[in-house]
């Protein structure tokens, strides 16, 4: 396994990460869905350009299994890679956690941006839907950028885009996840709820990564 990779899947998760809790817990009065859709779009875009030649830039357990069933990354290396994801995210969020922690007049952990169903808000199946349907077409997207056939340079744009557009969308159904790995680096703070909701966004997303990886594979590199 290639250190180098680990770590540059570490940082970029870690970066990810930052750019939920960051947004969602300092700017959001300020900068609302699309501020906060912007910074992880941003951020993520701006990852893969740094460190995606050392790793390929998946930064999302959703992303590196459904390039496995898109046949563009060996399974062999997954857990690694996932392991890595994780631990990158969940270290943000203690860092967050500490930086938030040092408001004036004291800090609720509250969901701490996590992802989340029920409630008030939408139903169990209307996350599982949006989260399944989402991250199948940004694995899809991933894989038409990354192909030989396709303009060199820009797929980073076009990833860090198509998730911003992601959150549009997913942001007021679950809070938006499409990444297991930056869903369980907030559930593990907040605790409670919303790690008992974790599976969803686990389960879903996956199984999302693994259908855009297939579809891509039958459309685009089966033609290739």
């Amino acid at each position: 396994m290639r250190i180098r990779a680990l770590a540059a899947e570490f940082i970029g998760t870690f970066m990810l990460v930052a750019s939920v809790l960051g947004a969602a817990l300092f700017s959001f009065p300020i900068a609302g869905i699309v501020g906060v859709a912007l910074s992880i779009g941003f951020s993520v875009m701006a990852m893969i350009f740094a460190v995606g030649y050392i790793s390929g830039g998946h930064f999302n357990p959703a992303v590196t299994l459904g390039l496995v069933a898109g046949r563009r990354f060996s399974a062999s290396e997954a857990p690694a890679y996932i392991v890595a994801q994780c631990l990158g995210g969940i270290a943000a969020a203690i860092v967050f956690y500490l930086i938030a922690s040092g408001k004036s007049g004291g800090f609720e952990v509250g969901n701490f941006a996590s992802n989340m169903y029920g409630g008030d808000g939408y139903s169990m199946l209307s996350a599982f839907v949006i989260e399944v349907v989402l991250t199948a077409l940004f694995i899809f997207v991933i894989m038409g950028v990354t192909s030989d056939r396709a303009p060199a340079g820009f797929a980073a744009i076009a990833i860090g885009l198509t998730l911003s557009a992601i959150h549009l969308m997913a942001i007021p159904v679950d809070n938006a996840s499409v990444n297991p790995a930056r869903s369980l680096a907030t559930a593990v703070i907040a605790l409670g709820e919303p790690l008992a909701q974790l599976w969803l966004f686990w389960v879903a997303p996956i199984l999302g990564g693994v259908l855009g990886g297939l579809l891509g594979r039958w459309l685009i590199d089966d033609n290739d």
